[in-house]
């Protein structure tokens, strides 16, 4: 017996595109932004944030993979060019032989407080100004009730 596949509405399918075209269009924008205006790749904004977000500057390697939800390898691969750049390096950890640091250097510091209030104001402009502060705390409530729900299944 084949499944039900239940259609969008038109509505729904509506919705769903336009939210899709506004995530692609303010990503592309913000990419393009912090690559042009900073000189900084999205990817490496990314691995900065999670390391200026720790205390010492300083995360293990498996936490930033978590938290930006990308694979091993591809952190590993990512991180050598960061190292090559001179914006992090690499600090094996002692108590654990396979685990590893990832400690942002005075350069990749740097590049992250020159980018971050383009950024900032980049998303104002291009995202805040744009919304009222009601429709704000019900995308917050919608977003976090969804990524709960991701959370909750297995990939």
């Amino acid at each position: 017996m084949e499944p039900t596949v239940w259609w969008l509405t038109t509505e729904e399918q509506h919705a769903w595109q336009s939210f899709i075209r506004m995530h692609d269009r303010l990503m592309d924008r913000l990419s393009r932004l912090l690559q042009t205006d900073c000189n900084v790749s999205p990817a490496d904004f990314a691995v900065l944030v999670e390391l200026t977000d720790a205390p010492d500057g300083r995360r293990r390697f498996l936490d930033i993979a978590r938290a930006l939800r990308w694979e091993k390898s591809r952190l590993s691969h990512h991180i050598a060019r960061m190292v090559k750049r001179g914006q992090v390096v690499r600090d094996e950890c002692p108590e654990d032989g396979r685990g590893a640091f990832v400690v942002i250097t005075d350069k990749g510091r740097a590049m992250i407080e020159a980018a971050t209030p383009r950024h900032v104001e980049a998303v104002r402009e291009l995202f805040l100004d744009n919304v009222t502060p009601s429709e704000l705390r019900l995308l917050a409530r919608i977003s976090e009730r969804v990524v709960e729900k991701l959370d909750e299944e297995p990939s």
